[in-house]
């Protein structure tokens, strides 16, 4: 099962790249909870509207550099690369480019994801945008 949890995965960061929110949302179960540095809630209450919100500002891309998968378990580090071009959260743009790592640890339920742990270096990214 770690092969097609995997593939799973890979889908999730090919959609999120490309901010095709709608095939997103099927990779998830009904009742995901997601967690990142903004916080933490319900994948259609909190998680859908923040990411939107950050793909619009920032464009980000998330290229898999390593996957590790065990049982219900997926851990993945990435490149995350983006430029800030729109308003986010009270911030004007700046048109700069950052890239930073960032990492991922998914919990699946038969072929969903059920819960998503993320973590960013976000002092590198203010440094590298000048924010």
């Amino acid at each position: 099962m770690s092969e097609a949890h995997k593939d799973i995965i890979r889908r999730y960061a090919a959609a999120f790249s490309a901010g095709d929110f709608e095939t997103l949302r099927p990779l998830f179960t009904e009742d995901a909870v997601i967690q990142g540095v903004l916080g933490w809630g319900n994948i259609d209450e909190v998680a859908m509207p923040v990411w939107r919100d950050l793909h619009a500002a920032y464009g980000l891309q998330l290229i898999i550099e390593d996957m590790v998968a065990e049982g219900d378990k997926v851990a993945v580090r990435y490149t995350e690369r983006g430029t800030f071009r729109a308003p986010f959260r009270g911030t004007e743009p700046t048109g700069k480019s950052y890239e930073l790592v960032a990492m991922e640890w998914f919990e699946m339920r038969g072929s969903k994801i059920a819960r998503r742990w993320g973590a960013r270096d976000s002092a590198s990214m203010q440094r590298q945008l000048a924010v």
